[in-house]
């Protein structure tokens, strides 16, 4: 057990640089809160307790802002950071190492007594509001970009940025400490981008018979005019 916390501990000091130490870990941090209550609830519940189970999650829930249902399955070096607002429901199954921001679902859609939400495998990273929906697998190492919604099962390390979360899939190994997940491609803006240098070739070729013709433009580093849509 004591090994277990201080696992926990040496993890949110790997991957937060605001705790500075073992004691303001131990006493500030709400997601490791949630946690422990859930190891003890996790086993009330398979225990045949789930009555005590479900409560004691409900009272963990409102000290902490952070509903873990008792059946859900949680690996070694979890870290919740912030933790405000997220929800893991019953039947999901949480990897080692893996690292969710405020605000994240990890949340079902059936209404079938049948596994209905997540599964997120080992080194995975979620951002802030990002909701994961389904019985789904996040391959190991993926990270998913704030406020994205995935609802299809992604490879492993994959990169899923938007609504619905599109995927992006690396070709390379890395750190299991990820933390990066601010840097995410743009699939729609590259798209878009694309899509705008076709048609000004084609303007172009157009554009041979007539000086007068507008031509699209692409954007100023990222600030679109209106006359980038005169075409």
């Amino acid at each position: 057990m004591f090994k277990i916390i201080r696992n926990d501990v040496k993890s949110v000091l790997e991957r937060d640089p605001a705790a500075r130490n073992v004691l303001e870990v131990l006493l500030c941090y709400s997601g490791l809160h949630a946690i422990w209550a859930h190891r003890l609830a996790h086993k009330l519940w398979k225990s045949g307790f789930k009555l005590l189970a479900r409560w004691l999650s409900q009272v963990t829930r409102g000290i902490t802002g952070i509903e873990i249902h008792p059946g859900a399955t949680l690996g070694n070096n979890f870290f919740i950071d912030h933790g405000m607002g997220v929800v893991i429901g019953e039947t999901a199954e949480v990897g080692d190492n893996v690292t969710l921001y405020h605000g994240v679902t990890l949340g079902g859609t059936s209404s079938q007594k049948v596994k209905r939400h997540p599964t997120l495998e080992d080194n995975v990273v979620v951002g802030a509001g990002a909701k994961i929906l389904g019985a789904i697998t996040i391959g190991k190492g993926s990270r998913i970009g704030a406020n994205a919604v995935v609802v299809k099962s992604t490879p492993p390390n994959s990169v899923i940025v938007g609504v619905p979360g599109q995927v992006l899939v690396r070709n390379y190994e890395h750190s299991p400490i990820d933390l990066d997940h601010n840097l995410m491609p743009d699939a729609i803006g590259e798209t878009v981008a694309a899509l705008v240098v076709h048609v000004e070739e084609l303007e172009k070729r157009l554009n041979s018979h007539s000086s007068n013709s507008p031509v699209l433009h692409m954007s100023d580093h990222g600030i679109w005019h209106g006359e980038d849509f005169a075409i």
